[in-house]
């Protein structure tokens, strides 16, 4: 959460200064799940979507994660390749986790967006606990680790465009469906 406040502290994330104290507040907080879930319901109450988009692509679950090395590679060694084309090799090598069947993982070129179908196993044991009371947002930050993958790999800049838990809320195993803007 310390590195979320200092993103939000940023001018060009336009977050007013007013909200940060709140958020430097909850900091406070020496039980870590109690601080975090006080600090992501903060962020859903003060925020718009689009802040909390910004915040999320920059705060991003499992970001620098151990397959940094592996996706750092894959983008060297394919790079010089079309993005449709290092896209079907990440997603049928390094990036297999995304796809159990083939609408898992889309890019569309026509849209320049990319979508996937995807559940967190993470989320799920967080939101069982009841340690984040909200769907939107825990996916919402699953979704900027996702993103934070993706650009890695891809070379390519994203920005999260959507966050659809609508599958989650009617079963909290279903797949949320991040939707990604490609960014010139």
């Amino acid at each position: 959460m310390k590195t979320m406040l200092n993103e939000m502290k940023k001018k060009k994330n336009n977050i007013p200064e007013s909200y940060l104290p709140l958020f430097e507040d909850i900091m406070i907080i020496s039980d870590r799940n109690e601080r975090d879930t006080k600090f992501i319901n903060t962020m859903e109450k003060y925020l718009t979507k689009e802040q909390c988009f910004t915040i999320w692509a920059k705060n991003g679950t499992c970001r620098g994660a151990k397959l940094d090395k592996e996706r750092r590679a894959f983008a060297t060694e394919y790079r010089n390749k079309p993005l449709t084309e290092r896209f079907d090799i990440f997603v049928n090598t390094i990036g297999i986790g995304y796809k159990s069947k083939p609408t898992d993982i889309v890019l569309d070129e026509k849209t320049k967006t990319i979508t996937i179908s995807f559940a967190c196993k993470h989320g799920l044991i967080h939101l069982e606990k009841g340690i984040s009371t909200s769907f939107e947002a825990y996916f919402g930050q699953c979704a900027g680790g996702r993103l934070y993958e993706l650009q890695l790999a891809l070379g390519i800049n994203l920005k999260i465009k959507d966050v659809d838990v609508t599958a989650v809320k009617n079963n909290i195993k279903a797949p949320c469906m991040f939707t990604f803007e490609i960014v010139e």
